[in-house]
């Protein structure tokens, strides 16, 4: 009777354990799955014969237009200064004789000044500074011999120096004008040489300003 008391002891713990395992069914094993980040999508396929941009540049366009300023417009053009009208040189008619200034004569083919004639134009000179609103004309002349081309050089020759010799004195070369008639308007007519020594002068004319 002890013996099978102690058997059902044994028995009964492993039937209620059995019991137990059958009635209680096993749970699946789960594991927490975080859900996969959010992906950026996809950029657009670029158009045809369109060149896409660098990785990580901004278009060409869009950072030109964003960091350059707008250009200012150009600055009209200041007109160009009218150009003063080139003076018209004097007309001989306007001037006259002054009984003030005095003939200058030249050796034959020559235009220097010879110290007899610096002393007139000394006296030219000094009047002309005095005489400040009179502009003077300084005629060139010449003799017959020798072709009219030349004399009409020789006279413009012989007219510019002694306008050159007036400015040495102080006269100032816009007051002077010079002109040549070579051997056309000549002071004698004769064949000789005093004749011809007088027609190879510088004549002077004045008229006011």
């Amino acid at each position: 009777m002890r013996q099978r008391r102690g058997h059902l002891l044994l028995v009964l713990p492993l039937l209620v354990l059995t019991l137990f395992l059958v009635g209680c069914p096993k749970r699946p094993a789960t594991t927490a799955a975080s859900a996969p980040p959010p992906t950026a999508p996809a950029p657009a396929a670029p158009a045809p014969g369109a060149v896409a941009p660098a990785p990580g540049r901004a278009p060409a366009s869009a950072s030109a237009s964003a960091s350059a300023p707008a250009a200012a417009a150009p600055a009209p053009a200041a007109a160009a200064p009218a150009r003063p009208a080139a003076a018209t040189p004097p007309r001989p008619s306007e001037f006259s004789e002054s009984p003030n200034l005095k003939d200058i004569h030249f050796d034959f083919d020559k235009y220097d000044i010879r110290p007899g004639d610096a002393t007139i134009l000394d006296a030219n000179g000094a009047w002309l500074k005095q005489a400040a609103s009179n502009l003077v004309l300084i005629e060139g002349h010449a003799d017959e011999r020798g072709t009219n081309e030349y004399n009409l050089a020789l006279g413009e020759r012989r007219a510019k120096a002694t306008m050159n010799y007036l400015v040495s004195q102080g006269i100032q070369a816009s007051r002077m004008t010079i002109i040549s008639y070579g051997e056309e308007r000549p002071a004698c007519t004769d064949k000789n040489e005093s004749c011809w020594s007088k027609n190879r002068r510088a004549h002077f004319l004045v008229k006011a300003r």
